[in-house]
């Protein structure tokens, strides 16, 4: 394999099949309403780098197509589910991702883009969705973000300027979808698959290593060793207190928590930007939860050990400003929420910050240094590589003594 294919997922150097000039040719005459759309060439790559997404599998395709009129040409993105044999097939099968990220693109965030125009606010969240199915394969024909000089952020953190304006268009959306579930509109009923309801996930090596090899971490070096008395009691309780969080609205809903549509995969990886102007990428996986879900992913999968050393306080208080001003502007006439109230939320779902900290934090270290994802699923050496690494032992200082200092090792349970 060349050093160029490298750069790329396996399963996206050869298009499926079915992927040829009829797929195209239907896809642009529902596109341009014109049932006589000639496709005259198309050429298909790989979408993404190595390590940006394992969730699906996706593709460019560049289309040259003539109508009636004139002689034209596309860029698409096109996004299936993987047809090779592998753990990331496996890891799909019967799941609603597809499902949810179609509703997302085609009835969700447009209604959410409409309530913010009548407000006088124009904001675009993603890219415009052009044609989809379900049968007989799962796919999605995104329109290209690349042409329009987006990009994703690699080899290098954002800057405080691009993570808030990523969280300033989560905290819009979010504004949008707490008035709507207060409205008891209906729009968000049928977003209820979460990451925790994906088949087997709970069960992969990826989440019941996770926090025996924070453990041994922390009996590796001489100043974490005191922190091991909070966690060695939790060891058996953290991912169910995790789950029964992201599950909270659905199956234990709090009467006077803050609830919201939550991305469910809010990283780095998932936003493209344009100078500081932000897209967001990647439905597959939202669902109605806490409005602490999300900001504390990113928490955790965007920010820098030292962003969070030296901003966190500044980033929390942008995204809840910006979701307040929002939902004032939308009309929101329900009970203020507070920032008091919302930094209390956060503080009572600490088990999700010491699952982020114990389980996730180590690989998406991985995963912002450039490396894929795909790697680790399976690799249980690599990853317990990563939780002796100087970068995160370090960040480990700072997180848990703040955490000891804000009182978040009394009662745990």
């Amino acid at each position: 394999m060349s050093s160029t294919n490298d750069n790329f997922n396996a399963d996206e150097l050869n298009p499926p099949a079915w992927m040829n000039e009829q797929f195209f040719k239907d896809i642009l005459t529902q596109y341009s309403n014109d049932p006589d759309v000639k496709v005259l060439d198309y050429k298909i790559s790989p979408a993404t780098a190595k390590g940006d997404h394992y969730a699906s599998i996706m593709f460019r395709a560049n289309v040259d197509y003539s109508t009636q009129e004139k002689t034209l040409s596309k860029s698409l993105i096109i996004k299936t589910m993987p047809e090779e044999e592998g753990h990331k097939k496996d890891f799909l099968d019967d799941t609603h991702v597809f499902p949810t990220e179609i509703a997302m693109y085609t009835e969700i965030l447009p209604r959410f883009e409409e309530i913010l125009s009548e407000a006088g606010d124009e904001t675009t969240f993603c890219a415009r969705c052009i044609y989809h199915s379900l049968e007989p394969h799962q796919v999605m024909v995104l329109e290209d973000l690349v042409p329009h000089n987006y990009e994703v952020i690699r080899n290098r953190p954002a800057t405080i300027e691009e993570i808030k304006s990523g969280m300033g268009q989560l905290a819009k959306w979010q504004a949008v979808s707490f008035k709507l579930l207060k409205d008891q509109t209906g729009l968000l009923d049928k977003m209820q698959y979460d990451l925790t309801t994906m088949p087997n996930f709970l069960d992969e090596d990826i989440m019941t290593t996770g926090f025996p090899m924070f453990l041994e971490a922390l009996k590796s070096v001489e100043s974490l060793k005191k922190y091991i008395k909070y966690f060695e009691p939790i060891k058996d309780i953290i991912i169910p207190r995790w789950v029964k969080i992201i599950r909270e609205y659905r199956e234990n809903r709090q009467e006077d928590a803050y609830y919201v549509l939550c991305h469910g995969d809010f990283h780095l990886k998932n936003m493209m930007f344009r100078g500081t102007d932000c897209m967001l990428l990647d439905f597959q996986l939202s669902y109605v939860g806490s409005i602490t879900n999300d900001v504390l992913y990113a928490v955790y999968m965007i920010l820098s050990a030292e962003d969070r050393r030296d901003k966190l306080d500044e980033l929390i208080y942008n995204y809840f400003i910006t979701f307040a001003n929002t939902l004032e502007k939308i009309g929101y006439q329900g009970k203020k929420p507070s920032l008091v109230e919302f930094r209390k939320q956060i503080f009572d779902r600490k088990y999700t910050e010491i699952f982020l900290i114990s389980t996730f934090l180590p690989i998406f270290n991985h995963v912002r240094n450039g490396e894929p994802l795909a790697d680790l699923m399976e690799n249980e050496e690599l990853r317990r590589k990563l939780y002796h690494t100087k970068e995160y032992l370090g960040d480990l200082e700072h997180l848990l003594s703040r955490m000891l200092h804000l009182g978040y090792f009394e009662q745990l349970e």
